[in-house]
This record gives C-alpha cells, sequence and structure tokens, in this order.
C-alpha cells in the first residue's frame, strides 16, 4: 500500500464509529436505553414485513440460534412480536411493535442529526465527491455489524 494510503482504513474505520457511537448516544438520550446498535440492524430488517428468525440470521450473518436468542432479547423488551406467518403454517414472522417502529424513527432523528455537523463543515461540491467517491468504495448489498 503507499504511504499516501497507509491512514486510509483508519479514518474509514473512524468515520464509521463516530456515526455508530452519535446514533447510539442520540437514541439513548430519546429513552431507548436498553438497546445496543446491533439491534440497529436487525431493525431495519424486520421493519416493514418482518422476517423469520432464519431470514434474520441470513441477514446478520450470523447462526440461527444466535438470531433466535436476539429475537427473544427484543421480544422481552418489547421491541419485536411473534405474528403467524401469513405463508408458511410452521413458521412465525418477527414484526417491530410500536416501541420498535419508535426506537427505529428515533435511530433516523439521532442518523440526521449526527450527520449535520459534516454537511455543515464540507461545501455542496465536497459532500457530493465524498459521497461519490464512498459509493465506487462501497460493496453493494445490506449493511449489517462487524461481529
Amino acid at each position: 500500500m503507499s504511504d499516501d494510503l497507509q491512514d486510509l482504513p483508519v479514518l474509514l474505520l473512524s468515520a464509521a464509529r463516530a456515526l455508530v457511537d452519535g446514533i447510539d448516544s442520540r437514541v439513548r438520550a430519546a429513552g431507548f436505553t436498553d438497546v445496543r446498535p446491533a439491534h440497529g440492524f436487525a431493525f431495519v430488517r424486520l421493519s416493514g414485513t418482518g422476517a423469520t428468525v432464519t431470514e434474520l440470521a441470513e441477514h446478520l450473518e450470523i447462526t440461527k440460534q444466535a438470531a433466535s436468542q436476539m429475537a427473544e432479547e427484543l421480544i422481552t423488551k418489547g421491541y419485536v412480536a411473534r405474528r403467524p406467518h401469513p405463508t408458511d403454517a410452521r413458521a412465525r414472522l418477527l414484526v417491530l411493535t410500536e416501541k420498535g417502529h419508535a426506537c427505529t424513527r428515533a435511530a433516523d432523528d439521532a442518523a440526521a442529526q449526527t450527520l449535520a455537523p459534516l454537511a455543515a463543515a464540507l461545501t455542496p461540491a465536497e459532500l457530493i465527491a465524498l459521497r461519490t467517491a464512498l459509493a465506487h468504495l462501497a460493496t453493494p448489498g445490506r449493511i449489517r455489524p462487524v461481529w
């Protein structure tokens, strides 16, 4: 790796960490003190029509057992509920409760608040250039935590 690229991994990871930490602290300040950033990745998959434990495990790239444990934790905390699956009588669908949806709205607001200083620190042209560069570097697909 050339010398001018040596700090790029640290800068990218540091920026990602600052984003996660900023969102997490604001979500906690909004009253959702019993969730972790990893739960947000699960909420992304469960929002909308929901998912089975198997689908959640695939999305998070974890074992079915680990996904089941996370689901149980989120059910106990009131963020997720089990419902009958609409097309598979053997399966159960995990869906967000109103509390889960409220938490995702708080996370969306937190992301906007966390990104506001970034937008203010860059010119519109720099922001477009940053977005374009990151779009070229990012691997398309779902975003999931690194376990």
